[in-house]
């Protein structure tokens, strides 16, 4: 009995130095590391247990293992490399002041891609302007046609979709579509499987499995993209359905959103991505046809993709990169807001430079508990100048931010730690005076029909709604 409670205390001690050195070598801040070395070492066998299903960062390895089970063979990509290379932009050419230049050097150097200029941009409001033009682009496609949403529904805005792509097919369109495993499930029938019936090629991003058993809740492709014959594309943060129908007063869950119809060099980075999305997925590689698009505008255009098998968080650097290069205002339009502690303290140290910070949220958001986690710490951005506003409903999902109007970003992220830390994202960077402008007064016109927010209204909360939302700001890495 001796030798069992000698065995016992070795390996539990063992066990409690081997999670703390996990811990100590794995986690990213002092505080962290600290917190789990402490628990790991005071409480033998229970602190490891704990650590293990708690504080192991299971998502970017999963992640990585993912992509290298994807990538047994090399995808060849060099003639969209060149391509893009005779399109590409010397950011010192934009005649931008020196503070601008820094944000689209800093992003050359997370994104390894060029700027490219000569792209034209679109805005369209809400699926009334979004979806004709979509569709008129599945119509006009003549060689192929790549999709990749989080959410098709099988509303009847969906059923277009899916009977034009159909259509397509029948015309001889090599047509393919991505959806996100769990994305789909949103509609009680399946979009995918009425797709493949209709004899469309449908990949489905990390579906949830039994056997197997894979239910990836974490790595989700938020990616919206619609590219027609490499010459068209479509991004933003509109899924597709009836929701996004906002002139619809009687549907009670419509939603405001905003969407892009892209042409010029800008495409090629896009459809490149898709390509990429797609091998992830199957395995198999679409053969490359680059054909640089002619080039349509004055937009110098960069994509930046991001997500969880990245060895940096590339979106969340150029946001913060972005944020400090500031020097006159900063405007934000996201549905989802919950920053991570240094892009907080950005936006404040904007504010305290004078820079004239903005943000524009829901003011009655359709997840609830976001709202909750973020009013734990909109106070503390309010005490140090930052302007926040609550638009009224209906629930406004656009994405948007503008620097200084000479500088924007457009595409599928919200400002909150699902998007950059947890999901597969796209974001569209964009130099261009008039288009910047236009975003600007967008989102100028949902401040003016917003309410402002102030601090006492924060201080001035009841104690179970503190604790409400001091418990919901608790999980917001996972939120």
């Amino acid at each position: 009995m001796g030798l069992i409670n000698w065995a016992s205390i070795t390996f539990s001690i063992l066990l409690s130095v081997t999670t703390a050195g996990h811990a100590l070598f794995n986690k990213r801040t002092p505080s962290s590391a600290l917190g789990w070395v402490a628990v790991c070492l005071v409480f033998p066998l229970l602190g490891p247990v704990f650590y293990f299903f708690f504080g192991v960062n299971r998502v970017q390895t999963r992640a990585r293992k993912l992509e290298d089970q994807h990538q047994a063979f090399q995808l060849d990509l060099r003639e969209y490399s060149h391509a893009v290379g005779l399109a590409a932009i010397n950011p010192s050419d934009l005649g931008l002041a020196n503070a601008h230049l820094q944000i689209a050097r800093i992003s050359e150097k997370v994104t390894g891609l060029p700027l490219v200029g000569g792209n034209r941009i679109d805005p369209l409001h809400n699926g009334e302007i979004a979806y004709p033009a979509m569709l008129e682009a599945i119509a006009s496609a003549r060689k192929r046609l790549f999709l990749t949403t989080y959410i098709l529904d099988t509303t009847a805005t969906g059923r277009q979709f899916i009977d034009a792509l159909a259509d397509a097919v029948n015309r001889g369109v090599d047509v393919r579509v991505i959806i996100d495993g769990i994305g789909e499930l949103h509609s009680l029938t399946r979009a995918g499987a009425k797709l493949i019936k209709k004899g469309v090629r449908v990949a489905r991003f990390l579906p949830p499995r039994l056997i197997p058993p894979a239910i990836h809740i974490n790595l989700r492709n938020h990616r919206k993209l619609l590219i027609a014959d490499g010459q068209l594309a479509f991004t933003g943060g509109m899924n597709i359905g009836d929701r996004h129908l906002a002139d619809n007063i009687e549907n009670p869950s419509r939603v405001i959103d905003i969407h892009f119809r892209l042409t010029g060099p800008i495409v090629m980075q896009l459809e490149r991505t898709f390509i990429e999305d797609w091998a992830f997925c199957t395995g198999e590689q679409i053969i490359p046809l680059p054909c640089l698009p002619v080039k349509q505008g004055s937009a110098v255009c960069r994509a930046i993709l991001d997500g969880p098998n990245e060895d940096i968080n590339k979106l969340a650097t150029i946001l913060i990169g972005a944020i400090s290069s500031a020097r006159e205002r900063i405007l934000i339009l996201t549905p989802y807001f919950l920053p991570s502690t240094e892009m907080e303290s950005v936006l404040k140290i904007a504010a305290l430079r004078g820079v004239d910070v903005r943000i524009v949220l829901p003011g009655k958001n359709n997840l609830p508990f976001i709202q909750w986690a973020a009013n734990r710490m909109l106070p503390y951005l309010l005490a140090r100048g930052v302007k926040i506003y609550f638009h009224p409903p209906p629930f406004v999902h656009s994405k948007l931010l503008v620097i200084d109007d000479v500088y924007a970003q457009i595409g599928s992220a919200n400002m909150d730690p699902r998007s950059l830390r947890l999901n597969f994202e796209l974001v569209v960077e964009i130099f261009d005076t008039h288009l910047v402008q236009a975003l600007a007064d967008h989102i100028s016109e949902k401040i003016i029909n917003a309410s402002e927010a102030n601090t006492d209204a924060f201080v001035n909360r009841s104690f179970p709604a503190k604790i409400r939302d001091a418990l919901a700001w608790l999980f917001s890495p996972y939120l």
